[in-house]
């Protein structure tokens, strides 16, 4: 049986981790392509060199150009400025705009019928351009949010009350940003709403730092942005598209009328499957989640408009 390949664009640290991780897990051929010369051929072989110890049969390939990526079964964009301390996910728009267009045109003409993964800020923004780019059908295109902020969210109530994060649900809607909407009521613990198991002041305590998680690292780290968190949510959607699992997950769909959100890359609940998203999970949401959501979706249309006078659409 054919190996299925799947490319990472950009071996920054979100990339190379992310490499790493997806040959771990025996995914399939890994193509490894940044603009660098020399950098992903290096980081490719260090990662290759793994494989003896970790016990992973994948290839891994480093490269400078489209060729060796030619008819890959997903690729991942993560190639862009990452953000610095006191910057916002929207100041990048400008400069990734021009990033994530030129590798959608390229990975149109060499990998026609692979699903794209969008990692690169801001994240909503940045998947829609590469949806009007590439001109891929919307199930192919699919943006890396929600599983990350659900990630960050379930790790915090899990510091909260002392259980293992293998009993949190969590469920994040929106946008990547300040806006998103960690819904309380419908994360569980072992199957009881959080809202039973945490006092309301402390709950949005926790909702505010979900928010803000990936601003609370760049501020830390002060010199890059989150990579490890980042590179495991795209593995968890990158397993449940090629293991077919038709697995709920939160990602940045493209909606026409789901949630009242008309053509726009939102995160919503999503099934992945083996076409991509497979379907959109529709759950009822009350006056205040609804409200919180379209307040999110407002936001993402903002920058979406930005994107299209740049692009000029």
């Amino acid at each position: 049986m054919t190996r299925k390949k799947i490319t990472v664009i950009g071996a920054g640290n979100v990339g190379a981790t992310l490499a790493q991780r997806l040959a771990e897990k025996n995914l399939g051929d890994i193509v490894l392509l940044d603009i660098i010369p020399d950098m992903p051929q290096g980081k490719a072989l260090d990662i290759a060199e793994t494989g003896p110890l970790c016990y992973f049969d994948s290839a891994i390939t480093g490269t400078n150009g489209y060729e060796e990526t030619k008819d890959s079964n997903i690729v991942i964009i993560t190639s862009g400025v990452a953000r610095k301390p006191g910057m916002s996910r929207d100041d990048l728009l400008t400069v990734n705009v021009g990033i994530v267009k030129g590798v959608a045109e390229s990975v149109a003409k060499t990998s026609p019928n692979a699903i794209l993964i969008l990692v690169s800020n801001p994240l909503d923004a940045m998947t829609y351009v590469a949806y009007k780019i590439s001109k891929f059908p919307k199930h192919r295109v699919i943006g890396m949010a929600g599983v990350l902020d659900a990630a960050r969210f379930s790790a915090f109530i899990s510091m909260e009350l002392g259980v293992s994060v293998e009993n949190i649900h969590a469920f994040v809607l929106g946008g990547h940003g300040d806006t998103m909407v960690p819904s309380t009521r419908y994360t569980t613990v072992a199957g009881v709403s959080i809202e039973e198991l945490i006092p309301p002041e402390r709950l949005k305590d926790i909702v505010v730092r979900t928010r803000n998680g990936g601003a609370e690292i760049v501020n830390l780290l002060k010199t890059g942005s989150a990579f490890y968190a980042p590179s495991a949510a795209v593995v968890e959607m990158v397993e449940a598209i090629l293991k077919d699992k038709r697995k709920i997950l939160p990602c940045a769909a493209f909606c026409e009328g789901e949630y009242g959100i008309q053509n726009l890359f939102v995160g919503v609940p999503v099934i992945l499957g083996s076409n991509g998203i497979e379907d959109i999970f529709e759950i009822n949401l009350n006056e205040e989640e609804a409200t919180a959501l379209h307040k999110s979706a407002n936001e993402v249309e903002l920058l979406c408009n930005k994107v299209d006078t740049l692009l000029g659409h």
